[in-house]
């Protein structure tokens, strides 16, 4: 999905900063993700705020996270580290961000709001700013869902006999997937 909207906006893994809201099993596997595509600012928040080497209240997991993101150690709230985010990716909780907050966003701002069934904002409720709005719902255009990646990647991993899942593959399938979509049909809502 990112690699499309970001087609879409015509904007670079290497130039874009990111905010990750849920710093557990799926955004640490997520942000390695944008790593291994090339993001280089990620921000992390969990309920305590920005996850940076200076926090004192990290599991192991979290402290690789710190040690790995955001480069320029942003402290404080979602609402102090979005500014000027180009991506938003929530993978926590409803209601995490407003309008506001989405509002002082980089021009063409992209939201991946995913909590289920529940988003972290509504897409009503983003305002102009946001170029690219997708949930994990079917209700709302741009569903985002990792169950579009589980059949081939498998499927591939048994045809060569590959004894791990590595970001190489996940890279591969993430762009194969993201290949579906045409450049005459790639759009806001597609």
């Amino acid at each position: 999905a990112l690699e499309n909207a970001l087609r879409l906006v015509d904007k670079k893994h290497e130039a874009i900063k990111v905010v990750v809201a849920g710093v557990g099993a799926a955004g640490v596997a997520v942000s390695k993700m944008l790593m291994a595509a090339g993001v280089r600012n990620i921000i992390g928040i969990d309920r305590q705020g920005a996850v940076h080497t200076g926090r004192d209240d990290l599991n192991s997991s979290k402290q690789w996270f710190a040690g790995h993101t955001n480069p320029d150690a942003l402290q404080g709230t979602i609402s102090d580290v979005i500014h000027g985010a180009d991506v938003f990716i929530g993978l926590s909780a409803p209601g995490v961000i407003c309008r506001e907050d989405v509002a002082r966003m980089a021009n063409d701002a992209i939201v991946f709001a995913l909590a289920n069934p529940d988003p972290e904002i509504l897409p009503d409720a983003v305002g102009p700013n946001v170029r690219v709005m997708a949930t994990g719902r079917s209700d709302y255009p741009n569903q985002i869902n990792n169950v579009l990646s589980f059949p081939g990647i498998f499927r591939g991993a048994l045809d060569c006999q590959a004894r791990e899942i590595n970001e190489a593959m996940k890279m591969a399938a993430a762009r194969a997937i993201a290949g579906c979509v045409p450049d005459d049909e790639l759009s806001e809502e597609y």
